[in-house]
C-alpha cells in the first residue's frame, strides 16, 4: 500500500512531537529571527528519528511520480513548525533519481513558501542535483536556471545563482559568472551573498579564473560578493 502524504505526515508529527523541547525551541526560533516557530528537535535527533521515514518512503517512491513525491513535502511544508521543513528537505534529498526537470517548476514553488535562507539553500541543493544530472542527456537542461534568474521573488533568483555549487569540474563557467554579473547591481544581502558563495565554490577548483573575475568585476560587485568570493584567494 502506498504511503499517503497526510498518512506520511502524521507519522513524521508523532515521532518528533515527542522529542520537543520547548527551552531548545526558543533559541531555534530567535536563531531564525523569530520568523517561524519549532519543536526544538536539533539536526541529529531529527535526522535519526525521522531516518526509517524517510528510508520507507525512499522505497515507496518507485511507485510515485515526481509531483506525487512533491506532494508529500508539500503537506509538510503546509506544518508551522519548521522541523517539518527540514524533513521535507532529507526527504527531497533522499530521492533526487525520482526527481526530474518537470519537477523543477514544484521545487521553485515551495522555495516561495515561508521562505528563508535555511529552506531555500536546502532546496538549492535538490535543484542542483536534478539539473547537473538531467544535463548528461539534456544539455539545455540549465535553460531553467536561466529563467530563474530572471524570477521576481529573490529566493529564486539566489537558487539559480547557487544551483552549481559542488560541481566542481563540470560547473558551467560561463553562466557562474554571467549570473553573477547580472545579479550584481541587486542590492538585497541575500542575493550579494549568494554571489560570493558560488564563486568562492569555484575558487577551490579554478582559483585564477575567479580572480580574474572579481579584477575585471571588482566596480560592479558589492564589496560583500567580492568579500566572500576572496575568502581563501592568496
Amino acid at each position: 500500500m502506498s504511503i499517503t502524504p497526510e498518512t506520511f505526515v502524521h507519522t513524521v508529527r508523532a515521532t518528533l512531537v515527542p522529542l520537543a523541547d520547548a527551552e531548545r525551541a526558543v533559541g531555534m526560533r530567535a536563531y531564525m529571527r523569530d520568523q517561524f516557530p519549532f519543536l526544538g528537535v536539533n539536526t541529529p535527533l531529527r535526522r535519526q528519528a525521522t531516518k526509517t521515514l524517510v528510508r520507507d518512503l525512499a522505497k515507496d517512491s518507485s511507485k510515485m511520480s515526481g509531483a506525487e513525491l512533491l506532494a508529500h513535502v508539500q503537506a509538510l511544508w503546509a506544518l508551522p513548525e519548521r522541523e517539518y521543513t527540514y524533513v521535507g528537505i532529507d526527504v527531497l534529498a533522499r530521492q533526487v533519481k525520482h526527481l526530474g526537470l518537470d519537477e523543477i517548476e514544484g521545487l521553485l514553488a515551495l522555495a516561495q513558501q515561508r521562505s528563508w535562507w535555511d529552506s531555500v539553500d536546502g532546496l538549492a541543493s535538490v535543484v542542483g542535483d536534478v539539473v547537473r544530472v538531467a544535463r548528461r542527456t539534456h544539455p539545455d537542461a540549465q535553460r531553467c536556471m536561466d529563467a530563474a534568474l530572471e524570477h521576481p521573488s529573490l529566493w529564486v533568483r539566489r537558487i539559480a545563482m547557487i544551483h552549481q555549487l559542488g560541481w566542481r569540474t563540470e560547473t558551467d563557467t560561463r553562466r557562474l559568472y554571467r549570473f553573477a554579473r547580472q545579479l550584481a547591481p541587486e542590492r538585497d544581502f541575500f542575493i550579494r551573498k549568494a554571489i560570493g558563495w558560488a564563486l568562492r565554490d569555484h575558487a577551490r577548483h579554478d582559483p585564477e579564473g575567479v580572480r580574474r573575475f572579481l579584477d575585471q568585476e571588482s566596480t560592479r560587485l558589492s564589496a560583500l560578493s567580492v568579500r566572500e568570493a576572496a575568502k581563501h584567494l592568496a
